[in-house]
């Protein structure tokens, strides 16, 4: 089954829509509707693991299927981490519990339900609120990345 990652844009460069996946970069399908751009590309991908798997060659895992922990690092500067444990503080969260809401805030799939320029209290608040109306999901715990 296909479970890869795909997308359609509008290419102004080519006056078409290409379609686009993920986990196939260096692929692309030009078109002039959304609809055929998508299944053009889907039919390229289809054919390149079809090939890849003839030739014995590693097939690239579905970003969809593969597990995540949940966890990871990130440097910021010294003024920033003071400025996210002010706002947590304030706002009486955890820190990880802010700085997840404001990752939220800008990762796709939100749903407009977050404001950028939201305060850290409302953006936590909102955050909890569509997790209550199941808008997002809460991360599976899991070993493996």
């Amino acid at each position: 089954m296909d479970k890869y990652t795909y997308r359609v844009t509008w290419s102004e460069e080519d006056g078409e829509y290409v379609g686009l996946c993920t986990e196939f970069p260096s692929l692309s399908w030009l078109a002039d509707t959304q609809e055929a751009a998508l299944a053009g590309v889907r039919d390229t991908v289809k054919d390149v693991v079809q090939d890849m798997q003839s030739a014995g060659e590693a097939i690239p895992q579905p970003l969809a299927t593969k597990r995540y922990s949940g966890k990871f690092t990130v440097r910021v500067p010294p003024d920033v981490h003071r400025k996210l444990q002010i706002q947590a503080a304030e706002s009486k969260v955890s820190f990880n519990r802010l700085v997840s809401a404001k990752l939220s805030e800008y990762g796709p799939g939100t749903s407009g339900f977050l404001c950028k320029d939201a305060s850290s209290s409302e953006t936590v608040h909102n955050y909890d609120k569509a997790l209550k109306e199941k808008r997002v999901g809460r991360p599976r715990s899991s070993k493996r990345n």
